[in-house]
């Protein structure tokens, strides 16, 4: 773990707290969804440590962060390798995806108006079989627990 200008953050009991917390979930969580679940835990850790750790570890490439629909940031453990994700707006499943077709995109277009070095981030959603199903059956799906998928997509 690694912080600005490549400096060692110190471990924390709050940090590995939160990191545990995250992992294994694949859904996106808010800073107060992941404090509520630590202080039900009997982890005391308060709300504004919460939202600090996981700005550092989103800093330091140890948790992915995107915005929700309503513009609030919500936090996944990942994988560490570049990709994008597919979000079901109803229950919060994240799939990671990766395309070379959407980096070959990305880097024509940085490059038709002459940018280098470009990083970009990619998040689309839509809704899930088990909600698209659901929805049909006039059915509620439950937020998901299993671990997160990886789609590799040519």
């Amino acid at each position: 773990m690694t912080g600005q200008a490549g400096t060692a953050r110190r471990p924390t009991r709050q940090r590995a707290a939160i990191a545990r917390a995250l992992s294994g979930s694949a859904e996106f969580r808010s800073a107060q969804e992941i404090h509520a679940d630590l202080a039900g835990s009997g982890t005391r850790v308060g709300l504004a440590t919460v939202y600090r750790n996981l700005q550092a570890m989103a800093t330091d490439g140890e948790v992915d962060v995107i915005r929700s629909p309503d513009g609030e940031s919500v936090y996944r453990s990942c994988s560490t390798d570049h990709h994008h994700h597919v979000v079901c707006r109803s229950c919060g499943l994240a799939v990671e995806v990766t395309g070379d077709a959407v980096e070959r995109w990305a880097e024509a277009v940085a490059a038709a108006h002459g940018f280098t070095q470009v990083r970009h981030t990619m998040e689309m959603e839509g809704l899930c079989p088990a909600c698209t199903s659901s929805r049909q059956r006039g059915t509620v799906v439950r937020r998901p627990t299993q671990a997160p998928r990886r789609v590799v997509d040519g």
